[in-house]
């Protein structure tokens, strides 16, 4: 058993479908009869409070499921369709209380305006729990939903081609989400006084235009929306190079990555480190979390058998850009503290078959984690950003008088 690090991990769950294999939704704990219900989903979300998670992260996007990777299939043998993740996790938001709520938002051919919009009012009716995972896409049939601009296929994203766009989507996104964080200080605290003796509702010299000017918007504002509970819900992104490393040293609070051993966390953790430096925030608190697919069962037989019946459901062998972990609680926890002490604060953990990992995790890993004094056992902060150990940012357009 290893020893506890000195600082406890944060951990997340990436909740997606009935589960990241492909198959998991023919397995008998999956219920796919009920994904498309508000039932469902609280259910997962409530199981992931129930373990003390510092948050959840719900897949989106804007095409149909793909068994390729930048194009569309025809396939009907795997689970094809989501609920839109900013109103699902406004649905679960009431049904909660400690847990951060994390969805994921496209931001490329969106409008960073009403995202902004959404997660402050997710941050609202959360009491300061809300968080985006602001995400790109470079696939030409969903340019198509839109008709705003063409995108031309690209083979692979290693191509010179391909990583000139993947620059400039990334580039966009960095753009996008500081008019996300400037919509979301354009109200001052305290902006609304909501005196009905003096009939007024509103002080308007604390509502504040942000003026941005970008290659790609042109934003004036305030909001519509006061300034989320939270002053800045948290903002987080996943990244697998150079590119999207540089818009979360920019940009993110948390960036998720997908390290496959501790020299690759290193290495990874460096990078992203030198790049926040480089855009001046190297002062400011940034979480770099591992991405891992967990297959989690009471022996590593078990979970390697299980591995193997759901390839042989999909046809073929499951592959991932994250780490894929089979194998039991405590050797999951051995994993989770090695990569703890190569750089890495926290995981967010992608369950292979939710019905059955989900609750894996809950009742395995962290109280095998609390075991070993090295996760919370009780929720000791009320907002997101207090769990992560951020503070509420100060305003950004506030006067040095208010």
């Amino acid at each position: 058993m290893s020893s506890a690090p000195s600082a406890p991990l944060h951990l997340a769950v990436a909740l997606d479908g009935t589960g990241w294999h492909p198959a998991s939704w023919r397995e008998p704990a999956s219920r796919p009869r009920e994904l498309f219900t508000a039932r469902y989903w609280a259910g997962l979300v409530t199981e992931a409070e129930r373990g003390l998670l510092d948050l959840v992260t719900i897949e989106d996007g804007l095409g149909l499921q793909s068994s390729h990777f930048l194009e569309p299939d025809d396939r009907t043998d795997q689970v094809r369709g989501r609920l839109d993740a900013v109103l699902t996790a406004a649905r679960v938001a009431p049904l909660t209380r400690h847990i951060g709520l994390v969805p994921t938002a496209v931001v490329t051919h969106t409008e960073p305006f009403h995202l902004s919009k959404a997660i402050a009012t997710l941050d609202h009716v959360s009491s300061g729990r809300a968080g985006v995972r602001v995400q790109i896409t470079a696939r030409p049939h969903e340019a198509a939903h839109f008709g705003r601009r063409t995108i031309e296929p690209i083979d692979a994203y290693d191509s010179p081609a391909a990583q000139d766009l993947v620059t400039d989507l990334f580039d966009e996104a960095a753009d996008y989400t500081e008019v996300l964080r400037r919509l979301w200080d354009s109200w001052e605290d305290g902006a609304e006084i909501r005196d009905a003796a003096t009939g007024r509702f509103i002080d308007r010299d604390r509502l504040h235009p942000i003026d941005f000017e970008g290659r790609r918007f042109s934003v004036r504002g305030p909001s519509i929306t006061p300034r989320p509970p939270q002053g800045q819900p948290v903002v987080t992104a996943l990244g697998h190079q150079t590119v999207p490393y540089r818009l979360i040293a920019r940009q993110a609070d948390i960036g998720y990555v997908t390290a496959h051993d501790p020299g690759q966390a290193r290495a990874i953790v460096a990078e992203i480190r030198a790049e926040q430096e480089a855009a001046g925030r190297a002062g400011e608190p940034l979480h770099v979390f591992g991405d891992v697919v967990v297959f989690l069962d009471e022996t590593e037989r078990a979970a390697r058998d299980r591995l193997s019946r759901l390839d042989t459901a999909a046809g073929s062998p499951y592959e991932s850009d994250a780490p894929v972990f089979t194998g039991t609680p405590a050797q999951l926890a051995d994993l989770l503290q090695e990569l703890q002490a190569a750089g890495l604060s926290g995981f967010r953990l992608r369950p292979a078959v939710l019905g059955h990992d989900l609750p894996a995790l809950t009742r395995g890993l962290v109280p095998e984690l609390q075991h070993r004094g090295a996760f919370r056992r009780a929720y000791e902060a009320d907002t997101l950003r207090g769990l992560l150990g951020f503070a509420r940012p100060a305003n950004r357009y506030a006067t040095t008088a208010a």
